[in-house]
């Protein structure tokens, strides 16, 4: 009986930090600064978890899974903005969400007709059948990943995919493709920008906010005890669904407006306050 109230008391103490990358972990330069770095550091020493969240494959998330030690201290990826969760320590998919085969074709056929860039992953790669603009080129360059063009595209892709990645102009033209993407394909399919000139799809129901309970009844903790970070378009629902949702001060309008609590910038060590706050 003792043990089982051990077990249950660490249960209720343990938690679990899930951060956002870009403008979040990282600042403006794309670096973990070292007093971030520090109480990062401190998080995992006293038992807690932490689990980064980003629309990155796995690949493009592995410099700062080693940098914080999270494949040997026992953390977790959410990559994909939540199409998959990879244990750091085994790096295996725990949870893996993948799109239909028969969409290959109907997106990449959207892409051509309004001429828009689109890229998806295969392995630690990422291909397209577009033709290649500057943010593929960003795309790819941040994830460490080769951008390898492919002649017959919708005829390459026969296997099922985690993520398209769209690119369009941010002003107009992004907004526009949005709209019409969502009007074509959900609710099958889940479409929403993470930055002003990138269109996310995934399958249905995948955002980071859908995969946290799961990620959550793994590890056996209460909601209550997660605190979501988060800065982008797409942190919004992670951010309002966690025990404590906090907005980066460089954080999108709509994600503050989905936050009990906004902390200081990126480029402010925001980070250190939100785990003295709410963790030490």
């Amino acid at each position: 009986m003792t043990r089982e109230k051990n077990r249950m008391k660490d249960t209720m103490n343990k938690k679990i930090l899930i951060l956002d990358i870009d403008g979040t972990l990282v600042n403006t330069q794309k670096e973990i600064t070292p007093n971030t770095y520090d109480a990062l550091m401190k998080v995992q020493e006293e038992g807690h978890i932490i689990a980064l969240a980003s629309g990155r494959p796995y690949r493009g998330m592995r410099q700062y899974i080693e940098v914080l030690g999270l494949d040997k201290k026992g953390g977790y990826a959410i990559s994909f903005n939540g199409g998959m969760i990879v244990d750091c320590l085994t790096g295996k998919p725990v949870v893996e969400k993948r799109i239909p085969q028969k969409y290959v074709k109907q997106v990449y056929e959207y892409a051509l007709k309004n001429d828009i860039g689109m890229v998806t992953y295969e392995g630690d790669t990422a291909i397209t059948g577009t033709r290649v603009d500057e943010y593929m080129k960003y795309e790819a360059r941040l994830n460490f990943l080769p951008l390898i063009e492919i002649p017959d595209f919708a005829e390459y892709v026969d296997f099922e995919v985690v993520k398209f990645l769209l690119t369009a102009e941010p002003e107009d033209k992004a907004p526009r493709c949005e709209q019409e993407l969502k009007e074509l394909f959900m609710p099958e399919l889940s479409v929403y920008r993470s930055e002003p000139y990138f269109i996310e799809i995934t399958t249905s129901g995948v955002d980071k906010a859908a995969t946290i309970p799961e990620l959550l009844k793994i590890l056996d903790i209460p909601r209550e005890n997660s605190i979501c970070c988060g800065d982008g378009f797409n942190d919004a629902t992670m951010v309002g669904y966690a025990g404590i949702g906090v907005a980066m001060a460089n954080a999108q309008q709509i994600v503050k407006d989905n936050a009990d609590y906004i902390t200081k910038s990126c480029d402010e060590d925001g980070l250190v306050e939100v785990i003295e706050k709410f963790i030490l």
